[in-house]
């Protein structure tokens, strides 16, 4: 069965860290573009940071940019989103996506919460 799931969402106060895991199966985890995408309340989804097949890491949303790293583990079929000095702008539903010409699979998503 393909599928990604999503975990390490939580509630964390501002400034806290979190590491969120995603995990692949059914597929050939290597052979796939992850990424990230969120999705606050009342807004759309945008990609946060993506891990090419060649290994290039990218964060996209400059609001994100020296706070949040993706990383991916090929032996393990699992990417991570390693996410700190969190703000409450951050609260949002995290996804994580692969994609290999223009197929796509997503997961159901793990909810942020960053509030004191």
């Amino acid at each position: 069965q393909v599928q990604l799931v999503e975990s390490g969402g939580d509630l964390v106060q501002p400034g806290g860290s979190l590491r969120l895991s995603c995990v692949a199966s059914g597929f050939t985890f290597s052979n796939y573009a992850m990424s990230w995408y969120r999705q606050a309340p009342g807004k759309e989804r945008e990609l946060v940071a993506t891990a090419t097949t060649a290994g290039v890491l990218t964060t996209y949303p400059g609001s994100v940019k020296g706070r949040f790293t993706i990383s991916r583990d090929n032996a393990e079929n699992t990417v991570y989103l390693q996410m700190n000095s969190l703000k409450s702008d951050d609260t949002a539903v995290y996804f994580c996506n692969a994609r290999r010409y223009g197929m796509e699979i997503w997961g159901k998503g793990t909810l942020v919460t960053v509030s004191s």
